[in-house]
C-alpha cells in the first residue's frame, strides 16, 4: 500500500528472565522490492534488545533513509516491560516520524529534506515483527543462551505536530531514559555528525 501516512500501535510484553542474545522487533518498512535490493529502502524501528537475568531491557530505535542507519536512540524504560503488556507508536507524516510508548513521545525525526536528509514519502510500506538471535551484537559476548491500527475516519494524525506538553514528556524521556544518542557520538562520526543533528 502507498501511503503519505502511517499511524500504528503495537502491544508488547516482554518476556521475564534470561533473555540476552536476543531483539525482538516492530518496524515499517518503506520499500518496493526494487528498491529494497538496490538498498535505498526506509525503515523506522523499535527494537528491544535481550537482557541477562535482572537487567533492563533496552529499548532501541533507528531510522534508515536510503538503505542507510545509523541514526541510534537508545532508552531504558521507566516501567517493567515484563510485568504488562505496553503500547509501542510509530506515527509518520509528511513532517516527521514519532515514536511513542503508551501515549508519550520518546523520539521525534523531522523531515529535513530541505537540508538534503531523505525523507519516505508515499513509498509503498509494510510492517513487520522479527525475533532475532542477536547475540554478539546485543551483548558482545561469543556465545549467549535464551531461557526463553489506525483509524482511516480520524485525520487528526495527517499532519500531528508534538503540542507543549508533548514537548515536555519527550524533554523528560530523553534526559532521564535516554542511553545513546547517535547525535552526540562524536567518536563515531569524527568527520562530522550527521546533518540531521546539527539543523535546526
Amino acid at each position: 500500500m502507498a501511503s503519505s501516512t502511517l499511524s500504528i500501535d503495537m502491544q508488547l510484553k516482554l518476556v521475564p528472565g534470561n533473555s540476552a542474545g536476543t531483539v525482538t522487533a516492530y518496524y515499517v518498512c518503506f520499500h518496493s522490492f526494487r528498491i529494497f535490493i538496490s538498498f535505498k529502502f526506509f525503515s523506522t524501528n523499535f527494537e528491544f534488545l535481550g537482557n541477562l537475568s535482572g537487567d533492563p531491557y533496552i529499548l532501541h530505535t533507528n531510522v534508515f533513509s536510503q538503505g542507510k542507519g545509523n541514526r541510534e536512540l537508545q532508552f531504558y524504560l521507566w516501567f517493567d516491560p515484563i510485568a504488562d503488556f505496553h503500547t509501542y507508536t510509530i506515527l509518520w507524516n509528511s513532517q516527521r516520524i514519532i515514536f511513542s510508548v503508551d501515549g508519550t513521545p520518546i523520539r521525534e525525526f523531522k523531515n529535513q529534506e530541505s537540508n538534503d536528509v531523505p525523507f519516505p514519502k508515499s513509498q509503498p510500506m509494510r510492517i513487520y515483527s522479527s525475533l532475532v538471535e542477536a547475540c554478539v551484537w546485543t551483548s558482545g559476548a561469543s556465545s549467549c543462551s535464551s531461557a526463553t491500527s489506525s483509524n482511516a475516519n480520524n485525520g487528526a494524525w495527517l499532519s500531528q505536530d508534538l503540542d507543549s506538553i508533548s514537548q515536555d514528556r519527550l524533554k523528560w524521556v530523553q534526559t532521564n531514559y535516554m542511553i545513546y544518542n547517535y547525535c552526540a557520538d562524536t567518536k563515531r562520526f569524527p568527520q562530522g555528525l550527521p546533518v540531521e543533528c546539527t539543523a535546526s
